[in-house]
């Protein structure tokens, strides 16, 4: 093909060489717009200039690299800069949610806060500056892994509930936790008023939470979880993110004299009953200590080959019962003693005891308007028993270990 001059354009071998000038442009517009990439090279400023005196000197590195899969949930993440200083990180999922993170003071690395969510795609926008505030922007994708094996956790009390003010925040894993620590760090308990919260760990698969003292009537509780992607042992990863609220109700505990045989209600600290009961007889004696309770049953069975007494009875209509321990202690309606027992002698098998009628449908028994007032959380204190305090791990009963034992 003929190249034909431009009339009134001077030629190549005419002039000495503009239109190879022309050329040379061209050929570096050509290349300006076929640059770049996933990566990010060849970014501009945020003006569209790319800055003044050529491209930016720093250098910005994503780990894991674009386009990883099966990612770890924890400590792969990062971002760090070379020959300048990182201005910003963003880290978003699918939504648009963000993954809090912050820049190191000297400004060459950024780590998340937390741990990521599992089986679940990022994005990440990394900006750096070098000395003369140029910058240079990086792009980067991958998606975590996938768990094969997961865990939940049970939690006490129900979201919505209103609660007594001995109630802890507790939490049963469903698989043992060897990394006790990173799922520690995944719940959140805050209350307002705010109050110093702290968690203790029963073994290896409950976790509870609980102020120094009782609940203060009125307090807001929230509990956050955030186990999506904590590795609560290896190769076995969380799966819930849930927040849960709750509210607690007027102050009510109430103290049971095992030799006076009397039980003195306090609501808000005002003595407002005093009620005759009857408790574990020799040999049976009920539990000393602070119990909370954690389960209400209008009518309940109780056998006592479920809790070690073999046949010594099985009462398929006990009305009014209110556990107080795992272990199988309760508050509860007594209609087979006799209302003289009441407040005069301990005939139960470790139980606190309230006189009742069969059905529990006589609504002005004792037992019957206690088990009305009372709510999950509300706090019963047995004292001047003959056995041993109760243990802090047999039901809700964390109260009965010193707040130095708790925080350790």
């Amino acid at each position: 093909m003929t190249v034909r001059p431009i009339s009134g354009a001077a030629t190549a071998r005419g002039r000495g060489g503009p239109l190879a000038l022309v050329a040379g442009a061209m050929l570096v517009l050509v290349t300006a717009c076929g640059g770049g990439g996933g990566s990010g090279d060849g970014d501009k400023d945020k003006d569209g200039k790319g800055g003044s005196g050529g491209p930016s000197r720093a250098q910005v590195t994503i780990a894991p690299k674009d386009g990883a899969e099966d990612v770890d949930t924890s400590g792969k993440l990062k971002v760090t800069a070379a020959r300048g200083k990182l201005t910003s990180v963003t880290v978003k999922d699918p939504d648009g949610k963000k993954v809090d993170g912050k820049v190191a003071g000297d400004g060459k690395s950024w780590q998340p806060a937390a741990h990521l969510g599992a089986d679940t795609r990022y994005s990440v926008t990394a900006v750096a500056k070098d000395s003369e505030g140029r910058s240079v922007t990086r792009h980067a994708k991958f998606t975590t892994l996938r768990p094969k094996e997961t865990f939940v956790g049970s939690y006490t009390p129900e979201d919505g509930s209103e609660v007594g003010v001995g109630m802890p925040v507790s939490l049963r894993f469903n698989r043992g936790i060897t990394d006790p620590a990173a799922v520690e760090k995944a719940v959140e308990v805050t209350a307002s008023p705010s109050v110093p919260i702290e968690g203790h760990w029963f073994g290896n698969d409950r976790l509870d939470f609980r102020p120094e003292k009782y609940w203060k009537a009125g307090t807001k509780v929230t509990l956050r979880l955030d186990l999506d992607g904590v590795e609560g042992r290896p190769g076995v990863y969380g799966e819930q993110k849930k927040t849960v609220k709750f509210t607690v109700g007027r102050s009510q505990v109430s103290v049971v004299d095992a030799k006076s045989k009397k039980m003195t209600v306090k609501r808000d600290g005002k003595t407002i009953k005093t009620i005759p009961i009857t408790s574990g007889g020799p040999g049976n004696e009920t539990y000393n200590g602070k119990m909370v309770i954690s389960e209400k049953l209008k009518v309940t069975r109780m056998d006592g080959d479920t809790v070690g007494f073999g046949d010594a009875y099985d009462i398929k209509d006990v009305p009014h019962a209110m556990r107080l321990s795992t272990s199988g202690t309760f508050i509860h309606g007594n209609y087979w003693a006799g209302r003289p027992t009441f407040g005069s002698a301990n005939v139960s098998h470790g139980c606190v005891g309230l006189f009742d009628q069969r059905g529990g449908g006589d609504r002005s028994t004792p037992a019957a308007w206690f088990f009305r007032e009372s709510l999950l959380g509300d706090v019963v204190v047995v004292k001047n028993s003959k056995d041993r305090t109760i243990q802090p791990d047999n039901g809700l009963n964390g109260w009965n270990m010193s707040w130095e034992k708790w925080k350790k």
